[in-house]
């Protein structure tokens, strides 16, 4: 017995402060066990009547809390044991203090997604719009979510750019999005041609009727009358194709109609000394 206790009470010094023996290893190992298989119960019990989808955003969300759990226990179960906690954080604090900074990306990413899981502001196959891309959204994770862009492209999107930044939801509403196109005449031109011409031109087959479209006489520019036609398109991530169609069509009937798209004109001057 004696022999036993010997063992159990074997330290290991781990600085001037720091001693740790055999027993506290063994009462850690046997918590951190006991807290292991808890924390299983708990999170089948919670997740047992869960909607698919929302059983694995809280696994995702619960794994991280895990961890959380597993470092406050190992904490408590070492002061409890005798061992001084407030020495292990002093001989660690510049190692702690640096794994703060080089995480603190990291654990902005992990708030942020749990926001998003939260009050579902994104959701998987919305069509987003952040920083000047979009893309449709295929996964949202607890760092990351990931949008596909119209050519198929894959956008990783840290989580914190939620938060920093301006987020756009074109299919918050729906997937009809109000879209315009901008062109120039010259001066001189039949101003009422030109906007029944692009009236013609917005026929699209991805142009809704209703609204109707609309043309807008937006200003007079320095070597230009300036419109926009006011279009509602049928599917917003598609919009750049039909938009690009009815741009090849009012080139072709302002072309047909003699009506100018101008271009910006610069008298130069010189003048010579003597």
């Amino acid at each position: 017995m004696d022999k036993l206790l010997e063992f159990l009470n074997y330290e290991f010094p781990l600085g001037d402060k720091i001693h740790i023996t055999i027993k506290v290893l063994l009462i850690l190992i046997v918590a951190l066990f006991i807290a292991s298989y808890f924390l299983k119960l708990v999170r089948k019990l919670i997740t047992r009547k869960l909607p698919t989808s929302d059983k694995v955003k809280f696994i995702s969300v619960f794994g991280y809390l895990k961890w959380l759990i597993y470092v406050i226990i190992f904490l408590v179960t070492l002061h409890n044991s005798g061992v001084n906690v407030t020495a292990i954080f002093a001989a660690s604090a510049a190692l702690l203090i640096g794994i703060g900074l080089a995480l603190q990306t990291l654990f902005q990413d992990i708030i942020s997604g749990i926001f998003i899981l939260i009050d579902q502001t994104v959701h998987v196959g919305d069509i987003i719009e952040l920083d000047g891309k979009v893309g449709r959204v295929a996964e949202i994770n607890l760092r990351t979510t990931r949008a596909v862009t119209i050519d198929n492209k894959v956008l990783v999107i840290p989580n914190h750019l939620y938060l920093t930044n301006t987020l756009y939801n074109w299919t918050e509403n729906g997937i009809e999005t109000r879209e315009s196109i901008q062109v120039g005449v010259a001066y001189g031109t039949d101003i009422d041609k030109v906007k029944e011409l692009l009236i013609e031109a917005s026929k699209h087959p991805a142009v809704l009727v209703k609204p109707e479209p609309l043309v807008l006489f937006t200003d007079f520019g320095e070597s230009s009358l300036d419109f926009k036609l006011i279009i509602t398109l049928n599917n917003s991530f598609e919009s750049a194709i039909p938009k690009s169609d009815i741009r090849f069509k009012i080139n072709k009937l302002f072309k047909e109609h003699n009506i100018e798209i101008p271009f910006p004109q610069r008298d130069v001057h010189i003048k010579q000394q003597n």
